[in-house]
């Protein structure tokens, strides 16, 4: 069971970096950017404390973010899939993790099984995988697919199609690797099944009173408040915000 009464945070100076979700954590219930975290992202990029997107979005949105947040952690993109971030001379680096023709043909695989499956409208702009709008189950899919090589997750938005190798935790790790750091350092905030390896991986995991019920099972601490408030609420009980 998830953490949520008081839990006692890290000591302090264990936490080095914040590393959060976008839809449903830095916004609101309509996925609106909420002036109160994007205070907080700044106020910890000013104290020092570098900020990380670990997000189901594609990277041109993940990265229009990071720039208007003024954020300095690198990017998780498409699930996993890509990450971004800053070389020793300061230029941009993109990886590309896993193989988006897998994931294309699983989804020409459920199509031929009579699945109303729908590609996202940003689909057209991913690189490594394939995301489908939520009009069908994560479990409907997997049946589908069978023993395919290829993994489903919901983010609660969307179904993402990735190769197995894929995931937020893998690119997390390697993402946090360019830059001396690992999971364990890092106050991880998430909302979805795709967050659940990231959030149990974290030094201090914290999910939502609004999130799914395999997140809030894998968080440190659950907050009492949703969306972008307990996103503040959940620095706080991690000591890393005063």
């Amino acid at each position: 069971m998830a953490r949520s009464s008081n839990p006692r945070p890290p000591q302090r100076g264990a936490l080095h970096l914040v590393v959060t979700d976008v839809d449903g954590t830095l916004t609101d219930a309509d996925r609106r950017l909420d002036p109160r975290a994007v205070k907080v992202v700044r106020d910890l990029e000013h104290r020092g404390i570098p900020v990380a997107l670990a997000t189901g979005n594609v990277l041109p949105i993940a990265l229009g973010l990071y720039r208007s947040l003024g954020l300095t952690g690198p990017i998780v993109a498409e699930n996993g899939g890509l990450i971004y971030h800053r070389d020793e001379r300061g230029r941009d680096v993109v990886e590309r993790l896993t193989d988006r023709r897998v994931a294309l043909l699983a989804f020409r695989e459920l199509q031929a099984a009579g699945l109303p499956v729908r590609r996202l409208f940003t689909d057209r702009w991913r690189e490594s995988e394939v995301a489908l709008e939520p009009t069908v189950s994560v479990s409907a899919v997997r049946r589908a697919l069978g023993r395919s090589p290829v993994a489903v997750e919901s983010t609660g938005y969307a179904l993402h199609l990735m190769e197995k190798s894929g995931g937020k935790l893998p690119a997390l790790v390697r993402a946090l690797s360019y830059i001396g750091r690992t999971p364990a350092e890092c106050v991880v905030l998430g909302d979805g099944d795709n967050d659940v390896a990231m959030l149990r991986a974290a030094g201090f995991g914290v999910s939502f009173a609004s999130a799914s019920r395999r997140a809030r099972q894998a968080a440190r601490y659950v907050t009492k408040a949703e969306f972008a408030a307990g996103f503040v609420e959940g620095l706080k009980a991690s000591g890393i915000l005063d």
